[in-house]
Parts: C-alpha cells; sequence; structure tokens
C-alpha cells in the first residue's frame, strides 16, 4: 500500500501548476496596489526633486505589506482556478478513475498552503514591521532633512516640525541670500527670522542654516512687546530633532512581536496596550487564514457534481463564504483591539473553517472508499 506521504508525479504536475499560477497571480495583483498606492508618493519625490531610485525604494518597501494582505487571497483564487480547469478538462475525472481519492488529489492544494502559511507568519513577525519601521524612518528623512536642502528661490517651503522658509535667491556658490523664516516650534511664541545671506550646512540632527546679518524678532507673549533681537552670525537648526522620533513610541504595524506582548508603560497607555496585544495575536493566527480559503476553494470544486449549473453556483458560494470570513475578520480584529477576551475569536474565524473544510474533505474521501468497497 502506498504511504499517504509518497509524492508522486500527479502531485507535482497538480503543485507546478498552482505554484506558478501563485507566483504570476500574486506579482500582478501585488504591482496593481502598488501602482494605486505610490502615486501619494509622487507628489512628494516630483516636489523634492528627488531621483526615480530613491522613489523606487521608498515605494518598494510597502510591498511585503502588500503580499501579507493579498497572499491568502491569492491561493484562494489560484486554488479555485486550477482545480475547475482539471475539472473541465476531465483530469480529475482521470485522477478518480485510477483511485485517487478527493483527500489524495487536494494533497498539491494543502501543500501550497502550508507552504504560504509558513510565508505569511514569517512576513507578519519579521519582514512586515522591519519593512514600514525603514519606511518611516525613510519618509522622516525625505520630508524633514532632505526638503532644506531643496529650497527654492521665491517659494515658502514648509518643513517637518512647525518651520517655513523663504529664500530670494541662490548664487552659483549656494549662498542664500534674502532668507525669511517662520520659527513656530515653540508653542505661543513664534519667531521671525530675517537675514541678508546664510548658508546651508549638515549637522547632527539634520540640516542647518548659517545666518548671517539679520535679526530675530518675537512678540513677548506677557508683555505683547516685540523684541527685535540683531545679529551678526545665527545657526539655526531646520530639522526636527531625531532624539524626539528616536524616543517616540513604534506605531503598531511598526512594532515588533516582542515589543507588542511587552510594551513600554512610558510609553503605551493602557488603552493602547489592549490594541497592541490584539494584533500581536492577529499576526500569529491570521496565516491560518491561507488553509481555509484553500480549502474552502477545494470542497466547492470537489463536492459540486460536473454540471455547469451547479458548478457555476458552488464557485459563487465559494467566493460568497471568503468574502464573508474576511469581512468577519476585519470585524473581530477592530473588536478584539477594544476588548481582549474576543483575541480567541481571531483564531476561530481564521482557523475554525479550515477544520470544518478538512472534515468534510476527510468524509468525502473515506464515503468513496466505502462505496468503492
Amino acid at each position: 500500500m502506498r504511504s499517504p506521504f509518497t509524492i508522486t508525479r500527479l502531485d507535482r504536475y497538480v503543485f507546478s501548476q498552482l505554484l506558478l499560477g501563485l507566483a504570476v497571480t500574486t506579482v500582478g495583483l501585488v504591482a496593481l496596489i502598488w501602482l494605486t498606492q505610490s502615486l501619494r508618493f509622487i507628489q512628494l519625490i516630483i516636489q523634492r526633486g528627488l531621483s526615480p531610485f530613491v522613489f523606487m525604494h521608498l515605494t518598494g518597501l510597502l510591498l511585503p505589506s502588500f503580499v501579507a494582505v493579498i497572499l491568502p487571497i491569492t491561493c484562494f483564487i489560484v486554488t479555485l482556478f486550477v482545480y475547475t480547469r482539471l475539472t473541465t478538462d476531465r483530469e480529475l475525472t482521470v485522477m478518480r478513475a485510477t483511485g485517487m481519492s478527493d483527500a489524495t488529489i487536494a494533497r498539491p492544494a494543502i501543500a501550497l498552503a502550508v507552504i504560504s502559511m509558513i510565508v505569511c507568519w514569517a512576513l507578519n513577525v519579521w519582514l512586515v514591521p522591519a519593512s514600514l519601521a525603514q519606511f518611516s524612518k525613510f519618509e522622516f528623512e525625505i520630508r524633514n532633512k532632505v526638503a532644506a536642502f531643496l529650497l527654492e528661490p521665491g517659494v515658502f517651503t514648509p518643513i517637518p516640525g512647525h518651520i517655513t522658509v523663504y529664500i530670494q535667491s541662490r548664487d552659483q556658490r549656494g549662498v542664500l541670500h534674502g532668507i525669511l523664516i517662520e520659527d513656530a516650534r515653540q508653542k505661543g511664541e513664534p519667531a521671525t527670522i530675517l537675514a541678508r545671506s546664510g548658508t546651508l550646512v549638515v549637522g547632527p540632527d539634520g540640516p542647518e542654516v548659517l545666518l548671517r546679518d539679520g535679526s530675530r524678532e518675537q512678540i513677548d507673549p506677557k508683555t505683547g512687546r516685540l523684541n527685535v533681537l540683531s545679529f551678526q552670525r545665527n545657526l539655526i537648526d531646520l530639522a526636527q530633532s531625531t532624539t524626539a522620533t528616536d524616543n517616540a513610541a513604534p506605531k503598531t504595524s511598526e512594532a515588533t512581536i516582542w515589543q507588542l506582548f511587552h510594551p513600554n508603560p512610558a510609553q503605551i497607555p493602557p488603552a493602547t496596550r489592549k490594541k497592541w496585544h490584539a494584533e500581536a495575536w492577529r499576526r500569529l493566527f491570521t496565516p491560518f487564514a491561507v488553509m481555509s480559503y484553500t480549502l474552502i476553494a477545494l470542497i466547492a470544486v470537489l463536492r459540486s457534481p460536473f454540471r455547469r449549473q451547479s458548478g457555476a453556483i458552488a464557485l459563487v458560494s465559494a467566493t460568497f463564504g471568503v468574502t464573508t470570513l474576511v469581512a468577519l475578520g476585519i470585524g473581530v480584529d477592530s473588536l478584539a483591539a477594544r476588548q481582549n477576551a474576543l483575541i480567541p475569536l481571531i483564531f476561530v474565524v481564521s482557523a475554525f473553517p479550515a477544520l470544518i473544510c478538512l472534515a468534510v474533505l476527510l468524509r468525502i474521501g473515506r464515503r468513496a472508499r466505502v462505496m468503492t468497497a
């Protein structure tokens, strides 16, 4: 008797079609999402005068998050398409005629789902948080540090950190002339700085401007009088301090699993800790959805008889079922973030359909063996 773990030529044949379809579909859908999401960064790149390589680097850091979201859906689509084509080409009929049970026929798709689950775990636990953290850091550098070096004459340039800079001209040596800086970093005490000339230099936290022959005008909030301070040389930091960003708590999507399970009490308030705890379990549980969606597609194809009308109903039902699970998953994630007692529902929505479909698939195979005997 052949072992159920023996890999046959038919297994390799079906698995190769599934793998190729998964690769093509995932790349296509990820490219489509990348194009739609990257449009919001084109204006940023154009305004800053940066190269296309910077644009590719910035938006490329978002690709792992796109793959993590789309991979369960593409597994369902590819499994449904490949096994439906095998049915219409009567290849499944030939496989059953050779004595293969539906559970055996489903092995390539289940193997693909297991591999995809491992990939999803790697993405959720490690790659996606790391790439999103790098994305935020890189975007901060573009908006904050690079922006100051690309000041355009005659244009009011806003720089993150509540600073607006205006220069009248820039000569061939890079010296700025006719400088006006509106500094609102101190709440309630905005200051206006005027200077005849200045030079951009690189400081420890980013760009700084060395001003010459100017004045600093500021209204005293207590007396309401205008204070004017003249200077010959003055160094102004145009970059938001990196120490503030380094000490700030990371976003939920950028935090590691360890940070989500062990948040810093000084940075994360109690209400936010519930959200972090739910996010940690969501990353661990949601990869089970890959198996659930794949098995739903298998049940829809293997259970439906070879009739065009009933087959179409089964495919529509499977699509509706997966759509419902996706919607339930989003709703349960939101509820679990508010009430951690509902976290087990994330596992139920992700993994419980897989257990039901697996039991149905094994029951179909057992019934077929009984009828053959």
